[in-house]
C-alpha cells in the first residue's frame, strides 16, 4: 500500500529523536515537505544533515507565546504529527506541582496550543488535514507510579476525540496512537534490565516490546487518504498489551 505525501507540508514536534525523528525522516521519504520542532540546535542540524529537504524550527513549545509566533511564520501545514511529550516514574506521594506543571505543560498544554495554531491556518485555507497525536498505552491502563504521565495521557486522547468532533466536518481528522514500551535509544536503555523489563513484557501476547518503525507505518497511515475515514481513535500499538 504505497501512501504519498507529494504537495502536502508535515509538522513534526519533537522531532529530533527517537519516534519523532523517524517520523520527520520517513514523512520526506514519502513525498512531503517536513519542518521539524525541536528545543535542541545540534540535534536540528544534524537532523538537516541527515535530511537535508527537512526545515527546522529550534522551539520549546511549552512556551505557549514562542510557539504562536513561531508557528505563525512555518508556513501552511497540511499534516501534524504531535510527537513532543515527558514521561515521569514517581509514586503519588512525592509528586510536587512542579512534577505537575512540567508533565502538563508539554504532553498536553502545548499540543492542544500547537494543534489550534496549526487547525486554525487549515480552516482559514479552507484545506482539509489530519493530526496525529502520540499518545500511549498510559491513557488506555494503569501503570505503577505513572499516574500523572497516565493522566496527561488520558488528557491527550480526550482532546483527540473532541478536536476530532469539532473539525471533522471540516475534513480535518485527528486521532491518536498508543504505543507501548519502544525501543529507541533511551528505551533500549531504560528497559536494558531484565528485572524491570520481564514484568511490561509478560503483559504483552507477542512477548516483545515494539520498535519505533512500527509506530512510524501507523502514523503514516493515519496521516494519509488511506485512512481517510478514520477519525476520533486511539490506536494502541502494544501487542496486545490493553487486550489482556
Amino acid at each position: 500500500m504505497e501512501i504519498n505525501f507529494k504537495g502536502k507540508r508535515a509538522l513534526v514536534t519533537g522531532a529530533t529523536k527517537g519516534i519523532g525523528k523517524d517520523i520527520a525522516i520517513q514523512l520526506a521519504i514519502c513525498g512531503a515537505k517536513v519542518v521539524a520542532v525541536g528545543r535542541s540546535k545540534e540535534l536540528l542540524i544534524a537532523l538537516k544533515k541527515e535530511t537535508p529537504a527537512i526545515e527546522t524550527i529550534e522551539l520549546d513549545i511549552s512556551d505557549w507565546k514562542a510557539t504562536e509566533k513561531a508557528l505563525r511564520n512555518a508556513g501552511p501545514i497540511d499534516l501534524l504529527v504531535n510527537n513532543a511529550g515527558v514521561g515521569m516514574i514517581k509514586s503519588l506521594a512525592t509528586v510536587t506541582e512542579d512534577d505537575v506543571n512540567s508533565i502538563f505543560n508539554l504532553n498536553v498544554k502545548a499540543l492542544i496550543n500547537v494543534t489550534k495554531l496549526v487547525i486554525q491556518s487549515m480552516v482559514e485555507r479552507n484545506v482539509p488535514g489530519s493530526v496525529v497525536n502520540i499518545s500511549s498505552q498510559a491513557s488506555l491502563v494503569g501503570l505503577m507510579e505513572q499516574t500523572v504521565y497516565c493522566a496527561s495521557k488520558g488528557a491527550v486522547d480526550a482532546f483527540t476525540r473532541a478536536a476530532a468532533l469539532e473539525y471533522g466536518p471540516r475534513n480535518i481528522r485527528v486521532n491518536s496512537v498508543n504505543p507501548t514500551v519502544i525501543m529507541t535509544d533511551m528505551g533500549r536503555l531504560w528497559w536494558s534490565d531484565p528485572k524491570r523489563a520481564r514484568p511490561m513484557m509478560d503483559k504483552i501476547p507477542l512477548n516483545r516490546f515494539g520498535e519505533v518503525r512500527e509506530v512510524t507505518d501507523a502514523v503514516l497511515y493515519l496521516l494519509s487518504d488511506k485512512a481517510s475515514m478514520v477519525n476520533g481513535v486511539s490506536l494502541p500499538i502494544d501487542g496486545g498489551f490493553t487486550a489482556t
